[in-house]
């Protein structure tokens, strides 16, 4: 906890304010806490200067006011006398406070006469700021110290690059595939598509080779006809029970990679455009096999790629209940009547796993240019190869391949709905309307081959058995269809089980040269996060973080909200169902103290005490029509808080009736500040975070949604105080939208101006 901070006023960040004011200001409200108090020309030049102040009076805490601490933060690490770090706060004087400000009037401040409400907002930031300061510690680490070996569950194409990536890297690797053979899928596919420069010709796969490499590797363990039971611990030091024919062995591990791999998509999916029906018409994964075996007899072959036939069959069929029940309602009959439709149990399921189909519609195109080229190859162009699109993708470099197959003798492509799928015994016709030629026309060809849907193999069988209390799965993995979850924008490995990292076709459907890609960025989390153990710091996305949750056992109440709530399974249950911390695998959220009622949760630099404090040090008027309302963000330091930052930047500003707080997540928000805020007297609090749901962008998976379903909670506590809970709303933000910030600030301050005051206001 620091008890002499230097405050340092950054001149070349703050014009418009006084900052020879707002020094004085710090010395009498402060005294001795603050023996420093300067302004700098240029901070970024003054850090000798600070650490010269720091040696000679002592000081254990630093406070910089002037940029965003997004802003060159890495510049700013002092320590004191004895080698020891010190404790650096920021005050944000200049995106949120000068860039962003503008008189109530909605007219610009004048630079050179800083108006009474900028220099009111500064002196509020500056204080929350020096209490913040003053309230955090240098937690000690919770080093684990990290086995180096990788577990790589998965022996396909993904799970044997990651363990050559691994090895190479200086890890031992203990490789788990529950088959009898390396390889996976690309068994099945002896030619690739292009895998390296110039990218525009396909290639062998060379398996037996890369298997046999791969065996020789000294640090690598292959283990056939396996699967996991169990994994307990957490990251740097996990404990794997892999059970095969010779019964089971345990394996001391520091983290996962997760490359199970896929499954084709059921082929009942796929009989609505004729698979099933004749031998003349199969899906990719099914011609693969007649390449290799070489039974492929057909001239002439049309390659699908469009699925509309299949998922509006199976939309009409989901669509059948309730059609009924309003048929029957129209005629004045019993809506249950037709009960027996309506439950049919597999049409949820069923409309869910139709859309793997789309999802592996970049994998379908580049794999029909791949055999489409091959079956022209090999036959010298006396087979005519027609590919028929709905949407073409390509991925990135690959459209060198693409471009090359236009070109390519015996191949046609055009873009075509296609209405029709029939057998007509000695010919299947495909039926095209909308085509790029112009006209609508009936394709006849020998064979039709059709996409196939790319399902992972967590959607099916259970691939990690964790010994957690939060269960042994990935939670609510039906979000994702299957597919291992992740944050896709930012943390693309990363899975809510901190230390286990997908990649592959097990996160999302992907061409070889993708899988390659994929099993290097999973390594280097996996050694990332041996590496973060092994120094005591949290991984993505605070990754550096010393601290961790710390409990005070005395007060809780085992209620389990904190263990229930925890987004990556950190906490489990001792013999008393007291919660049991695993330090390594917190990301430091906060969730759990978030959920806490009893309050005993809290971090050596993020607390329940630190943020009330904070909030108790704004400067809020009585006099709500002379002074203006007052209102609180509570803003997510992911999303919310850089899209501040950026709409300040662009010249976009907002209320100066405003100030803001970052949160490490939304789901760290504790009622208490609310009530906290309420009782100081500001007339409403802004909850600015992340969005949730299905394409969820939470950093923390669902802080935001946690923090929406405590609302009710928050509602509850408001009405006891007889404060209206409309004066609380949360707003989602993603971190691209900044020009949308202004707008939702502003109007949410009208709706609280329109209000009036909190009846707290002046007591």
């Amino acid at each position: 906890m620091a008890g002499k901070i230097g405050v340092y006023f950054d001149l070349a960040n703050i014009g418009g304010l006084d900052a020879a004011t707002l020094a004085k200001g710090v010395e009498e409200k402060w005294g001795k806490l603050t023996p420093v108090v300067k302004s700098v020309p240029v901070l970024a030049e003054s850090v000798q200067q600070i650490s010269d102040d720091i040696i000679e009076h002592a000081l254990d805490g630093v406070l910089l006011c002037g940029a965003s601490p997004r802003v060159d933060a890495d510049l700013y690490r002092f320590k004191n006398a004895d080698g020891k770090a010190i404790q650096v706060g920021h005050v944000n004087l200049r995106e949120q406070c000068v860039l962003c400000y503008r008189n109530p009037d909605n007219t610009p401040a004048d630079p050179g006469n800083p108006p009474n409400l900028l220099t009111l907002m500064a002196r509020d930031y500056v204080n929350m700021g020096i209490v913040r300061l003053q309230k955090t510690e240098y937690g000690e680490p919770a080093i684990v110290e990290g086995v180096k070996r990788i577990l790589v569950i998965g022996g396909g194409w993904t799970g044997m690059h990651a363990a050559r990536e691994a090895s190479t890297s200086g890890y031992e690797v203990v490789l788990v595939e529950k088959t009898g053979r390396l390889g996976g899928a690309v068994n099945n596919i002896p030619v690739a598509s292009p895998l390296c420069s110039p990218w525009t010709d396909k290639e062998p796969v060379k398996l037996p080779e890369r298997i046999k490499e791969l065996c020789a590797d000294s640090k690598i363990t292959v283990l056939l006809n396996t699967t996991v039971a169990d994994l307990a611990g957490e990251p740097g030091r996990f404990m794997a029970r892999i059970t095969g024919q010779d019964g089971t062995r345990e394996y001391e591990v520091g983290a996962v990679v997760l490359a199970a791999g896929w499954t084709p998509l059921s082929e009942k999916f796929l009989a609505p455009m004729g698979l099933g029906k004749s031998p003349a018409i199969v899906h990719a994964g099914q011609f693969a096999k007649m390449l290799i075996d070489g039974t492929v007899q057909a001239r002439r072959i049309a390659f699908v790629l469009d699925t509309t036939l299949a998922e509006q069959a199976f939309a009409s069929e989901a669509d059948a209940p309730e059609k009924a029940v309003a048929a029957a309602e129209a005629a004045g009959e019993d809506a249950q009547s037709d009960g027996e439709n309506m439950d049919k149990p597999f049409v949820k399921e069923d409309l869910e796993s139709i859309r793997h189909l789309k999802y592996s519609n970049v994998v379908n195109s580049v794999g029909m240019l791949r055999q489409a080229n091959i079956i022209c190859d090999r036959t010298n162009d006396a087979t005519q190869a027609f590919i028929i699109y709905k949407n073409m993708a390509i991925p990135g470099i690959l459209e060198r391949f693409y471009k090359k197959m236009q070109n390519r003798l015996g191949i046609m492509m055009t873009k075509a709905d296609v209405t029709d799928i029939s057998d007509h015994g000695d010919r299947v016709v495909v039926t095209c309307k909308n085509t790029l030629l112009g006209m609508d026309f009936d394709l006849d060809v020998d064979l039709v081959v059709l996409p196939c849907g790319i399902v992972p193999v967590t959607a099916k069988d259970l691939t990690v058995n964790f010994a957690y209390r939060q269960g042994p799965d990935f939670p609510d993995l039906e979000l994702f269809d299957g597919f291992a979850d992740s944050n896709y924008i930012c943390f693309p490995y990363e899975t809510r089980r901190t230390g286990v990292y997908a990649a592959g076709c097990v996160r999302q459907p992907m061409t070889l040269d993708g899988c390659e890609e994929d099993a290097c960025g999973a390594v280097l989390k996996a050694i990332q996060c041996i590496e973060a153990g092994d120094h005591g710091v949290a991984v993505a996305p605070r990754s550096g973080d010393m601290s961790y949750p710390q409990f005070n056992f005395v007060r809780c109440t085992q209620c389990k909200r904190c263990t229930v709530e925890c987004p990556f399974g950190a906490l489990d249950d001792d013999e008393k169902g007291t919660p049991k911390p695993n330090p390594s695998r917190c990301r430091r959220c906060g969730t759990c103290f978030g959920a806490c009622p009893e309050r005993v949760i809290s971090f050596a630099d993020y607390s329940i005490d630190q943020i009330s404090s904070m909030i108790r040090e704004v400067e809020v008027p009585k006099d709500f029509k002379k002074g203006g309302p007052r209102i609180l963000i509570l803003a997510c330091e992911n999303d919310a808080y850089p899209a501040l930052d950026m709409a300040a930047l662009r010249h976009r500003t907002w209320s100066p009736y405003c100030r803001i707080i970052p949160v490490r997540c939304l789901g760290s928000v504790n009622a208490i500040w609310i009530s906290d805020a309420m009782s100081k007297g500001f007339d409403g609090v802004l909850l600015l975070g992340c969005k949730y749901g299905d394409d969820y962008q939470c950093h923390f998976i669902k802080g935001s949604e946690i923090c929406n379903l405590r609302r009710d909670n928050i509602a509850e506590t408001l009405n006891r105080l007889g404060v209206q809970p409309e004066r609380v709303e949360q707003l989602e933000i993603a971190i691209d939208e900044y020009d949308a910030i202004p707008d939702l600030i502003d109007g949410f301050v009208a709706r609280i101006t329109a209000m009036g005051p909190n009846p707290f206001k002046g007591m």
